[in-house]
C-alpha cells in the first residue's frame, strides 16, 4: 500500500489506505504508534498481566548487535558527562587534570612574578628602573645641554646686532 507520493508503478497510478483499514491495522504503511498500541490490547484480552513501564531509574539501556552480549570495556568511547542537578554532590571536590592543574600554576606564578615586578624586587625590574634612571639622566644632560645651546646662540645674536 503506497502513501500516494511517489508513483511505484508505470501505469501511473496511485493507490491510498482507507480510513478502515487503518484504524483496523492492516494498512501496510501504519505508523508504529499503531503497532504497539495493537500489541498491548492484544496482551490485554488474553488476561495477561500488563507489565508496567520500567522507571528511570531502573532502565536498562537497549545494545546495538551483541554489545549486550560481549561486555567490553572501550576505552576511546566517549562516556556521556551529563549529571542530573538532583545527582550532585555538593560535597564531592572534583579532580582536576594534570594540565589544567599545569595550568592553573602558571596563572597564579605569572601573578606572583608581575606583583613582584611592580615592586621592583625583581632581577628585570632592576634592571629595568637602572636603565629608566640613566635614560632620566641623559634626557636632563640633553635639556641642560639645549637650553646651553639657546642661550649662547641668543648671545651671538645680541652680539651681531650692536
Amino acid at each position: 500500500m503506497a502513501k500516494g507520493k511517489f508513483k511505484h508503478k508505470p501505469t501511473g497510478e496511485r493507490t491510498f489506505s482507507t480510513p478502515e483499514e487503518i484504524a483496523a491495522g492492516t494498512s501496510a504503511d501504519r505508523p508504529k504508534t499503531f503497532k504497539k498500541q495493537a500489541e498491548k490490547d492484544v496482551y490485554d484480552r488474553r488476561g495477561e498481566p500488563e507489565e508496567e513501564e520500567e522507571s528511570e531509574d531502573f532502565a536498562k539501556p537497549k545494545h546495538k548487535g551483541t554489545e549486550g552480549l560481549i561486555e567490553i570495556e572501550n576505552p576511546n568511547l566517549v562516556k556521556p558527562k551529563n549529571i542530573k542537578a538532583k545527582d550532585i554532590d555538593i560535597g564531592k571536590t572534583t579532580d582536576i587534570s594534570r594540565r589544567e592543574r599545569e595550568e592553573l600554576e602558571k596563572q597564579k606564578s605569572h601573578e606572583r612574578y608581575m606583583k613582584l615586578q611592580e615592586q621592583g624586587k625583581t632581577e628585570q625590574a632592576r634592571k629595568d628602573l637602572d636603565r629608566l634612571a640613566l635614560i632620566r639622566q641623559q634626557r636632563a644632560e640633553a635639556a641642560k645641554k639645549r637650553e646651553e645651546e639657546k642661550a649662547a646662540k641668543e648671545e651671538r645674536k645680541a652680539e651681531a646686532r650692536k
